[in-house]
């Protein structure tokens, strides 16, 4: 399958093929202040499985730890994608999963920092959840 993901004003994509490596919401302080919300949605794919990218991105260094390298439109602002020094070994990508707004992702099935998930906000039990240290 082939999803893209868009900014909020259209000028920057990315193409992906295949299904995410992972696919899950994070409840970590990092991905609550990049989306503004209770949790971040992010997706996962193998650096192979980019097949194309239009627009002009410009990009966000997190010292960390861990160093994060975020790109976001230049036009809009909308965080795109990122690499994160500690969690994508291996030559993967994360992807905000709502920008796959016109190509929908599956459910995701893992909850990160689990622990710091606001009280209020319900999850299925069949998702996987973690606590890191």
């Amino acid at each position: 399958m082939t999803r893209i993901a868009r900014c909020c004003c259209q000028a920057c994509s990315v193409e992906v093929v295949g299904e995410p490596t992972l696919n899950a919401t994070c409840h970590c302080s990092s991905c609550k202040r990049r989306t503004g919300s209770a949790f971040g949605w992010s997706a996962y794919f193998r650096n192979e499985d980019i097949k194309d990218r239009q627009g002009e991105f410009n990009i966000y260094v997190v010292k960390g730890p861990p160093v994060t390298r975020r790109w976001f439109c230049a036009n809009c602002g909308t965080t795109v994608m990122w690499e994160n020094d500690d969690f994508t070994p291996g030559g993967q990508t994360g992807f905000a999963g709502g920008c796959f707004a016109d190509t929908p992702l599956p459910e995701p099935n893992l909850s990160a920092y689990d622990d710091r998930r606001c009280a209020w906000l319900a999850l299925p039990e069949t998702w996987t959840r973690i606590s890191p240290p």
